[in-house]
């Protein structure tokens, strides 16, 4: 603790008494200073206890001596000493008055005691002060690593860093959730300063931000005061650490937070070589599996993915879409098992949309960043492998970290959904813009045939216009609307096109005739039926039909083709607005 005025007046080789202030000597004295100025107001800077003799003082004038001390009180003067003996042989009682009346503490300094000792006393209590300190700052750091290195992690950290500062203290992961907190009543404080931790979040690291401590809540609780700093060394944050305090941070704390942030960045931002080192593995273990050794890629997993293979996963092909900076994701992600710091300096400088923003820049980089958090959360593995401009995410079937993957979609696809202009839908997708394909479950052994499923599902998604498509629905629903392609649809219109201009000179309706037989299987009776035709009639309507397109309809590969160019060229149902 800094002096105070009350440690002076108690240090036994001072001597010194007090004639004012009796109840302000617990106020911190930040140094002692000498001046015998008149008005000394603009060399002050605040907490100074000021050394005087009165040489050139009226002292003995009550006006300007009120004058004199209303203005060092104005400056943070937080105590005179007045030296009997050289000027005065007693404290002028206009000095004293004024000093009462302005609540000033005013100490008698004796002529045996120089000011210099009064000076060294302060300097000695101050160096002493900021030695405690950092001693404590040291200790903590111990205790810091300690926590960190232990089998708790950063949960046991948080927890003697709360102890430290004699408040709460919380971590947020990549994600924005809160992974860890302390005391047990922390969680809830914590939740409310979510928003906050993601603003943080959105900003380069390192970074940071102080929140509350002003006011009071609803209840007439007063506020604490919070302070937020990001966790990470490259453009994007890996998570937030909060503190909360009921006054701001001392020395020993501030360290302590300091050394807990450091810590908590070493945790969170792995070693460049052991990422590396972890992606060739996770690349390793993929092409395995793809080329059909699940035995050779278990060996090859380990500890590390070996959890992984021994329950269906899902396997998820991600990409970004063309625009809102997903040239920088492309690069990014493209150097994730060769150089991160590369990867996050293009995106320094990377000057397109949404650049200054690390999660628009990176949307991949979002994606991986909330599924590997809810993985971690719930003690999953999920193996992450970059592919040029794109990502391949194995993931366990019904785990967190595919829930979370829907739920970021979902998230998105609400937000294009509110977005009306063009230019707010570019912006509507927290971290750009991405399309996603999902496998059904599958074993090891089956990965081949869940990669190609991953793939078409990302096929649809693009051209459905959709963030995320499970294989599932894709198999459970129709083929129809994967027609709804430009290039199906010239296709289909160069097919017909012979067709529907023969129709043109009113010489017979063969592209409907067509339509009624193929729909009922070539029943001749049953469609003529529908168009109301003798069989007779479509018989030589559909060999004008094999004579105008020069294919034989006896073909079932013809019929098919037919059918879909029919489907893929008819007008849309029109429907009514309710």
């Amino acid at each position: 603790m800094p002096p105070t005025l009350a440690s002076l007046v108690h240090h036994t080789a001072l001597k010194l008494s007090v004639l004012a202030g009796e109840d302000r000597l617990e106020t911190p004295v930040r140094w002692a200073h000498v001046s015998e100025l008149a008005d000394p107001v603009p060399y002050m800077e605040g907490g100074e206890l000021l050394l005087i003799t009165a040489m050139k003082l009226d002292a003995d004038d009550p006006d300007a001596m009120a004058r004199y001390v209303r203005r060092l009180v104005g400056a943070g003067v937080v105590g005179l000493g007045f030296a009997v003996g050289v000027a005065y042989d007693e404290v002028p009682s206009a000095l004293v008055a004024a000093a009462k009346e302005e609540g000033l503490p005013l100490l008698v300094v004796p002529r045996r005691t120089p000011f210099i000792a009064i000076s060294k006393a302060v300097s000695a209590a101050i160096a002493a002060d900021q030695y405690r300190a950092v001693t404590a700052g040291f200790e903590a750091q111990r205790e810091l690593t300690r926590a960190a290195i232990g089998a708790e992690g950063p949960a046991a950290l948080v927890a003697r860093l709360a102890a430290h500062v004699d408040g709460w203290a919380a971590l947020y992961d990549a994600s924005g959730s809160v992974v860890a907190a302390a005391p047990d009543w922390a969680a809830r404080r914590a939740a409310r300063h979510t928003a906050d931790a993601e603003r943080l979040r959105a900003r380069p690291a390192p970074a940071s931000v102080v929140v509350g401590g002003g006011g009071a809540e609803a209840g007439g609780e007063a506020t604490d005061r919070v302070e937020l700093q990001s966790l990470g060394t490259g453009r994007r944050t890996r998570g937030v650490l909060a503190v909360g305090t009921g006054a701001p941070l001392g020395t020993a704390e501030r360290y302590a937070v300091h050394s807990a942030v450091a810590l908590l960045t070493l945790t969170t931002e792995r070693s460049r070589a052991l990422r590396e080192a972890e992606q060739r593995l996770g690349t390793a273990v993929l092409r395995m599996l793809l080329a059909g050794e699940p035995d050779h890629a278990r060996a090859v997993a380990g500890r590390l993915y070996g959890g992984l293979l021994d329950a269906p996963f899902r396997m998820l092909v991600a990409e970004a879409v063309p625009g809102g900076g997903t040239q920088a994701s492309h690069q990014q992600h493209g150097a994730y098992a060769a150089d991160e710091t590369a990867a996050e300096a293009a995106a320094e400088a990377d000057t397109s949309a949404g650049a200054g923003d690390p999660d628009r820049a990176d949307p991949l980089g979002v994606l991986v960043d909330a599924m590997e958090a809810a993985a971690a959360r719930t003690g999953e593995a999920v193996l992450v492998v970059p592919d040029g401009e794109r990502l391949i995410v194995l993931a366990p079937d019904g785990g967190a970290a595919v829930a979370v993957c829907a739920e970021h979609a979902e998230a998105i696809e609400s937000r294009r959904g509110a977005a009306t202009r063009p230019r707010e839908r570019a912006a509507a997708a927290p971290g750009g813009d991405l399309v996603v394909g999902l496998s059904a479950p599958a074993g090891p052994i089956a990965a081949a045939a869940a990669y190609r499923q991953a793939e078409q599902a990302l096929s649809v998604a693009r051209r459905r216009g959709r963030v995320l498509v499970e294989h599932e629905h894709v198999a459970a629903g129709s083929l129809l609307p994967l027609l709804a392609d430009d290039a199906v649809r010239a296709f289909a219109d160069g097919m017909l096109r012979a067709l529907h201009d023969h129709d043109a000179t009113g010489r017979g309706d063969l592209v409907a005739s067509l339509r009624a037989w193929l729909s009922r299987h070539g029943q001749w009776d049953a469609a003529a039926a529908d168009l109301g035709v003798h069989r007779h009639t479509l018989r030589y309507r559909m060999r004008r039909v094999e004579e105008i397109l020069g294919r034989s309809l006896d073909d079932p590969d013809v019929r098919m083709e037919l059918w879909l160019a029919l489907k893929a060229t008819a007008p849309a149902t029109p429907t009514l607005k309710s």
